[in-house]
C-alpha cells in the first residue's frame, strides 16, 4: 500500500463549519516546450499526454471543476474534447520565465470561487484517481495547507568535486559502512506529480505556510515525462501503470470495426477488365485474428454511404473470417439492436470508427479507438488514437491495444506492483 506521512510545521486547521470548499484541479499547460513542441499534448500510448492526467481528475470525483491553463489554440481543443474548461493565461505569465506559481495566482485572481487548487502536472501520466482523493484529503480532512508528492529512492548521493585533489563525500552514506538496500529506508524526493494548496497559501506566495505535507507514490506511478526523455520507455511504463479510466477492467466481448477509414484507407481500384479491388493489410488481419483467437467476435460495419460495393465488402468480410453487418446509418439505434441479438451491454464492445458520423457509437462504446488520419480523431475523446493511419496496420494496433487490457485487467493487484525495496 501507498502510504502518505504529515511533516507539521505549525498549526492552521481551516475552519470545517465555513461550509464545503471549492476544490479546483489545475493543469498548466504551455505551448512553447522547448525539448519536444507541444509535448503536452502528443500523444502517449494513444491518448494526448494531458489527457492521463485530466482523466484521473475527471474520474477522482472529489474536485469540482477541472481547468487546463493554456496560451496555445490547439492544447485548448484537446482539453474541451477531453471534459476540462480552460483558462487563457496572459502572456505576462506565458514567457519562459514564467513561473507555477505566477501562473496559478492569476488563475485564482480571476476565480474567486476556488478556495482549493490541485495542480497537477501535465507530464505524469501514470497518476490515478486515488492519488488525487487521498492527497486532498490532507488538505479537507487533516487541516494542511500545502500538500506534494514524493517517491522513495535509494540512491547514494556525492557532492561535486569543484577543486583538483579534493575527494568527494557522500551526505547520506558512510563509504565504510555502506548499507545494504533492504536495510536503508532510502529517501524521499520530490516526483512532480502534483502540489496541492489552499487559495490562502497561494495568495501569499507560499511564505506564510501552516502544516506541510508530503504524499508518497510508489516508484511505479512516479513517471514524469520531464526526465523520461525516450518516450518508447515512457509508454511502456504508462501501458503497465497508468489510469485507463473506468472502463480499463471491461471485458470487450465485441469488436465492430467500420471497413472504410479503419481497415482499408478508401481506396477503389479497377483493372482493365473493370473489376474493382480493395487493398487490405496483412497485419489488420492477423490484428482480427488475434481477437478472434481470444473469443472476441470481429463484425465489419458498413452502411449505405460506403464507397466499396456491398459485393466487394462480402468479399473483404470473408477474407477476415468476420460477419458484415451492412445498415442505411449504422447509427446507435442499430447497434442496440445488434447488441440484443448477442446480449451484449455496450461496456463490452469496441469500436473503431473514422468518420463524424460514428461519434454517437464512439462515445457510447466501452472502448473506442481511431486511425491517426481520421476526420473524427480532433473532434472526440478516444480512448486510443492509433499511431498508424487506416488501412494500414491501424487495426493491428488497435487489437493490440485491447489485448492488452485484457492482459491488464486478469492481473492481480500484486502483480502490477513493484517492490520498492528492489525498484
Amino acid at each position: 500500500m501507498e502510504s502518505n506521512m504529515i511533516t507539521e510545521v505549525s498549526s492552521g486547521v481551516c475552519d470545517p463549519s465555513a461550509g464545503q470548499p471549492h476544490r479546483a484541479a489545475l493543469i498548466l499547460a504551455r505551448g512553447g516546450s522547448k525539448g519536444i513542441p507541444l509535448k503536452n499534448i502528443k500523444n502517449l500510448a494513444g491518448v494526448p499526454l494531458i489527457a492521463w492526467v485530466l482523466r484521473a481528475a475527471l474520474d477522482s470525483e472529489v474536485v469540482d471543476s477541472v481547468w487546463v491553463s493554456t496560451d496555445h489554440d490547439e492544447i485548448e481543443r484537446v482539453a474541451r474534447v477531453w471534459g476540462a474548461k480552460v483558462h487563457r493565461r496572459s502572456p505576462e505569465v506565458s514567457k519562459d520565465s514564467s513561473s507555477s506559481l505566477e501562473t496559478i495566482q492569476e488563475f485564482i485572481r480571476l476565480r474567486p470561487e476556488v478556495d482549493i487548487v490541485c495542480h497537477i502536472q501535465a507530464t505524469s501520466p501514470c497518476l490515478h484517481p486515488h492519488h488525487i482523493r487521498e492527497a486532498l484529503q490532507m488538505i479537507t480532512e487533516q487541516g494542511c495547507d500545502y500538500v506534494f508528492s514524493v517517491v522513495r529512492r535509494h540512491q547514494f548521493r556525492w557532492e561535486e568535486v569543484d577543486k583538483k585533489g579534493k575527494n568527494p563525500t557522500s551526505p547520506n552514506i558512510d563509504v565504510a559502512h555502506r548499507p545494504r538496500r533492504q536495510d536503508w529506508p532510502g529517501e524521499l524526493y520530490e516526483n512532480g506529480s502534483f502540489y496541492f494548496s489552499t487559495r490562502k497559501a497561494l495568495e501569499t506566495g507560499l511564505k506564510q505556510l501552516g502544516k506541510i505535507a508530503y504524499y508518497e507514490m510508489l516508484p511505479e506511478y512516479s513517471v514524469d515525462i520531464d526526465v523520461d526523455i525516450d518516450w518508447p520507455v515512457a509508454e511502456q511504463r504508462v501501458l503497465r501503470f497508468g489510469y485507463f479510466g473506468r472502463e480499463e477492467k471491461a471485458a470487450v466481448r465485441l469488436f465492430l470495426c467500420k471497413v472504410s477509414g479503419c481497415l482499408t484507407n478508401g481506396q477503389i481500384f479497377t483493372s482493365v477488365s473493370g473489376e474493382d479491388h480493395v487493398a487490405i493489410n496483412a497485419r489488420d488481419v492477423a490484428g482480427i485474428q488475434m481477437l478472434q483467437r481470444e473469443n472476441i467476435e470481429v463484425c465489419l460495419i458498413s452502411n449505405m454511404n460506403e464507397p466499396l460495393s456491398k459485393g466487394l465488402l462480402e468479399k473483404v468480410a470473408q477474407l477476415t473470417g468476420c460477419r458484415l453487418q451492412f445498415g442505411e446509418q449504422q447509427n446507435g439505434f442499430e447497434m442496440e439492436l445488434l447488441m440484443k441479438e448477442k446480449n451484449l451491454c455496450w461496456n463490452e464492445v469496441a469500436f473503431m470508427g473514422s468518420e463524424s458520423e460514428d461519434r454517437e457509437i464512439l462515445s457510447q462504446v466501452g472502448l473506442n479507438g481511431v486511425p491517426c488520419d481520421s476526420p473524427v480523431a480532433n473532434l472526440i475523446a478516444a480512448k486510443y488514437t492509433c499511431q498508424r493511419p487506416a488501412g494500414n496496420g491501424a487495426v493491428r494496433e488497435f487489437a493490440e491495444y485491447i489485448l492488452m487490457l485484457k492482459k491488464k485487467s486478469l492481473l492481480q493487484e500484486h502483480q502490477e506492483h513493484i517492490d520498492r525495496a528492489n525498484f
